[in-house]
């Protein structure tokens, strides 16, 4: 699992890779065995994204790119990536085998999540409909008094099987868009819902809809990550109607105390699962014995490894090691 300080390693199975700036040295490797990632590091020429991107268009075969990652543009913290989003949009006649997309590969380094800037991000899918995979991050950036917050309007999208949205706080229209999509395919679901600091203004009600499963049939791996309200989450789990088609429940990285886990265990049994995950989270010793003697002896593979959260912070001030 990458972390906010690091960059995709692969994407749809495939091993990420950096286009490298203009003259440098070395072979390009097959427009098909990489994720391309556009933007790089550190700049270290005058050339805008859009020029990197443009380089990229002229030296590698379009047809045959299968998985295109976007890194930092010029400024996340006070510019959003409609440029971005409109250059590959324009040329999506080019790129028929694109079948994965991931926006704002970013490292704290380069932007810290909370201050990456976004928009409305659904003219990706919307342009790709045969993409499979779709992530992104996001944060909330302000520039000349407009925020640049992550917007994602409901959509339908009969081919993406993995959504992954990374934010710091998730605007609640956004958990509504994503809630309201019609993805009959989508099969791994991921969202970092966030702390009101950094701009989450959803409520647990908003996960209504997912977690009936009613636009979801084929779901299999339900994340709900690093919430300030992890507890609610939880609460909401216990009863949902969709989790007993699940596979994998990830309630990972939020401020999950011993009362959101026991209603989690007091709820709807979760035997059927392959693996919860619960790790980096605030549960006391004795909580974590009972969530393994609850799960383990049907075979369910269960993680509560306390991380950095155990001891370190307070659920009422932190939630969790991502948001920030």
């Amino acid at each position: 699992m990458r972390t906010k300080d690091q960059h995709l390693d692969e994407l749809y199975g495939l091993p990420a890779l950096t286009f490298p700036g203009p003259g440098a040295a070395g072979e390009l490797p097959a427009a098909d065995a990489v994720a391309w990632r556009i933007g790089r590091e550190k700049w270290t020429s005058e050339e805008l994204w859009r020029e990197d991107f443009a380089r990229f268009c002229a030296e590698v075969d379009l047809g045959r790119v299968r998985a295109l990652v976007v890194g930092a543009w010029e400024d996340p913290e006070d510019t959003d990536p409609s440029e971005a989003i409109d250059a590959l949009v324009a040329v999506r006649d080019r790129l028929p085998a694109l079948r994965a997309l991931f926006l704002g590969d970013i490292t704290d380094k380069e932007c810290h999540l909370a201050r990456i800037s976004q928009t409305d991000v659904t003219p990706l899918p919307a342009a790709f409909p045969a993409l499979e995979e779709f992530g992104v991050r996001a944060g909330w950036g302000m520039s000349l008094g407009r925020e640049l917050r992550l917007d994602f309007p409901a959509l339908r999208h009969a081919a993406l099987r993995r959504l992954t949205v990374q934010s710091a706080g998730m605007p609640a229209a956004a958990v509504r868009g994503i809630a309201a999509s019609g993805l009959p395919a989508l099969e791994h679901l991921e969202l970092w819902l966030g702390d009101a600091e950094f701009g989450a203004d959803h409520e647990v009600a908003d996960l209504t809809p997912i977690l009936s499963g009613a636009r979801l049939p084929r779901l299999r791996h339900l994340a709900l990550r690093n919430s300030r309200m992890q507890d609610e989450v939880a609460a909401a789990v216990a009863g949902a109607p969709l989790v007993p088609r699940l596979d994998v429940l990830d309630l990972s990285w939020g401020a999950l105390t011993d009362d959101g886990a026991a209603a989690l265990l007091d709820g709807q049994p979760l035997t059927h699962l392959k693996k919860l995950d619960l790790h980096f989270n605030f549960l006391g010793e004795a909580m974590r014995r009972r969530v393994h003697q609850a799960l383990e002896p049907a075979g369910v593979e269960v993680d509560t490894d306390p991380g950095a959260a155990d001891g370190a912070l307070d659920p009422e001030i932190c939630a969790g090691p991502v948001s920030y």
